[in-house]
């Protein structure tokens, strides 16, 4: 057989191979789901608190070893949204003790985090100028960083148990990517 002969031969095979493997794939358009298409982030309604944080479900967690400031975390506040943000209260204390509250976001798809209002005095204000903002790692305060690492995210995934992430929150193995210790760098 010559080369010429094999190459007609094998034509009608891989031609017919070819549309097999078209067939299968479908028509992506039919689907109406186009799977090279980007995702397109849609985010849920987010409502603030009620009430001030819950003293009771109060956690703190580890930051770094550059800050001075304590951080915790209301842990009933803890909400796994489908829209693949995780809305939570975080109590940043001061070394002469004063408070900030604040709501947050978080979205482990793309290491964000969001301002959505702060606890003044007897209520919560909105921001009204709240953004999406990178997650910073190499800062002292980098608390969201370290709620990411250490319990909201598995990866760049959502964990979406919220038992687990309680459990993670742990002050004795929280680690959020450091060393377990207290907010002054002691490991207790």
């Amino acid at each position: 057989m010559t080369h010429l002969q094999r190459q007609i031969t094998l034509y009608p095979l891989v031609l017919s191979l070819g549309i097999s493997l078209m067939a299968c794939a479908g028509d992506p358009m039919e689907s109406g789901v186009d799977p090279f298409a980007p995702m397109v982030f849609k985010e849920g309604q987010t409502t603030l608190p009620k009430n001030p944080p819950n003293k009771d479900a109060i956690v703190p967690f580890y930051v770094s070893n550059n800050t001075v400031f304590k951080f915790a975390i209301d842990t009933s506040s803890i909400a796994i949204g489908t829209d693949g943000i995780t809305r939570y209260t975080v109590v940043m204390t001061s070394p002469n003790g004063n408070q900030q509250i604040q709501f947050e976001g978080i979205r482990c798809d793309s290491m964000q985090w969001r301002l959505y209002g702060n606890y003044d005095g007897n209520k919560w204000q909105s921001n009204p100028l709240s953004t999406w903002n990178g997650i910073k790692d190499h800062t002292p305060n980098r608390y969201q960083a370290a709620l990411a690492q250490g319990a909201f995210c598995n990866l760049n995934m959502q964990e979406t148990n919220l038992k687990d992430i309680v459990k993670s929150l742990n002050p004795n193995g929280f680690t959020g990517g450091m060393k377990p210790s207290n907010s002054l760098g002691i490991v207790e």
